[in-house]
């Protein structure tokens, strides 16, 4: 039998395999997703790391409220207006903050920053080996296939005592923008024939700079477009334990397995297209709408559009707005704030003034098309997140989109390290293991004559 006449019945009987009457979740009452029924998270974990505060609850019921994020009880705005007036760089603060709780001293930062940098560098034989001779044509994947080698490397991988998960953390956090970056340059001069540039990390750049160095080349880069980077990992760098990845992180690790593999679990969570990849959806749409839409400055043709869009009428029919809503935030998501701030400086820097103001314009007038299309009872309240900006960001700064969601991953690798630490470090460590109903029934077993 060929492949074309029995996937076909395969496909059928695995359909019907996986088919389950939605009227079952409502009668077991499960919590689908892991929501509850006010699309609120179900509480399966206590940490002590971030915060994501949309809404509050009063007499039982959901309450919308201004959008506030916290690294270790600290407010992000606070976190990122304090570096941003010291005219320095956050990220290794940050990093700091989020694995031991303290915000460090000028020494201590400098020596933890120093430290980092000296991690950076690769082994020769690992460039060539995992990633060079290796090619793949997505950098997440090939960021997976490297992490899962570091294994190789450590001569304690499976060590899970507190002092090597902390040595383990510093030296992943330290080295993924050279992976990621390195993994880039292989990918594009294998896939899109185009010049490989493999350029060794210097020791008194920060991370953001490193990032652009690897990729970009000394000098090709300003001081604003590297500040935007390192906003950007600050922004990225944590959002509590209940995100996609950093669960699923803080579930493989659950099972006491090495720090590369939770990691790896992690990067696969975030590949996902709902989860990392929400700001090319929102880059492609942008550029639909200014192909479709003459007038960008004429309020009411956008909005005429974005209506289009709503009704499944143009763009990928799908019906959605993308970098519009947010699992938690509902009025503001603070992140989209701070990113916006600085955005409008790299729309001048860029020569981008237009483009900036019909993101704004999108921004302001999409709750009301919402509205509007949805009925204003029906509606919920609905704001931007920080995947609408970052992507016009990351445009305007000149990096490739293959790397939009790896750079995603260059952040978050900081909360992950440190959900990891935190879930193995309790006293009473429990593998993580909810439970599912089966529904199916119950059959006999027929010998296979008689079928």
């Amino acid at each position: 039998m060929s492949e074309n006449e029995l996937f076909p019945r395969l496909e059928m009987l695995v359909r019907d395999a996986c088919r389950i009457d939605n009227d079952l979740f409502e009668k077991y009452d499960v919590k689908r997703g892991l929501r509850n029924n006010d699309r609120t998270g179900v509480l399966v974990g206590l940490t002590n790391i971030g915060d994501v505060v949309g809404y509050e609850k009063e007499n039982g019921s959901v309450k919308a409220i201004p959008g506030k994020l916290y690294y270790r009880g600290i407010d992000i705005e606070e976190i990122t207006h304090g570096f941003q007036k010291e005219e320095r760089h956050g990220f290794e603060e940050t990093v700091y903050l989020l694995l031991t709780g303290s915000l460090p001293l000028k020494t201590e930062l400098e020596e933890f920053a120093s430290h980092l940098s000296s991690l950076r560098g690769l082994p020769d034989s690992f460039i060539k080996d995992m990633i060079l001779s290796m090619k793949g044509k997505d950098v997440l994947n090939m960021l997976a296939r490297s992490v899962l080698g570091l294994y190789i490397l450590d001569e304690k991988p499976d060590n899970i005592s507190l002092d090597n998960m902390i040595r383990q953390s510093l030296n992943i956090i330290a080295k993924f923008p050279s992976i990621i970056a390195y993994s880039y340059q292989a990918m594009r001069h294998a896939y899109q024939g185009k010049t490989m540039s493999i350029r060794h990390t210097q020791e008194d750049l920060s991370t953001a700079e490193t990032f652009l160095h690897l990729v970009k080349g000394e000098g090709s880069y300003s001081k604003l477009q590297a500040d935007m980077v390192d906003l950007a990992l600050v922004l990225h760098a944590e959002h509590g334990g209940g995100n996609n990845s950093t669960f699923t992180m803080r579930v493989t690790s659950s099972t006491e397995t090495d720090i590369y593999s939770a990691t790896t679990s992690a990067i696969g969570s975030l590949k996902g297209p709902l989860h990392g990849g929400a700001n090319l959806k929102v880059l492609d749409m942008m550029e639909d709408i200014k192909n479709n839409v003459r007038n960008w400055t004429d309020e009411n043709e956008v909005e005429e559009y974005l209506l289009k869009i709503l009704r499944k009428e143009t763009y990928d029919r799908s019906g959605k707005i993308y970098g519009i809503g947010h699992a938690v935030y509902t009025i503001s998501d603070p992140r989209a704030i701070l990113l916006k701030e600085k955005a409008r400086e790299l729309a001048i820097e860029s020569g981008r003034c237009e483009e900036f103001e019909l993101y704004s314009l999108v921004e302001r007038i999409t709750p009301e098309v919402f509205r509007e299309f949805k009925g204003e009872q029906s509606a919920k309240v609905v704001c931007i997140n920080v995947d609408f900006y970052s992507g016009f960001v990351y445009s305007c700064i000149g990096i490739p989109k293959e790397l939009y969601t790896p750079l995603f991953a260059m952040a978050r690798i900081a909360g992950w390290c440190a959900h990891r630490i935190e879930e193995l470090s309790f006293d009473a460590k429990r593998i993580i293991r909810p439970a599912f109903r089966n529904v199916y029934g119950r059959r006999n077993y027929i010998p296979l004559k008689q079928r």
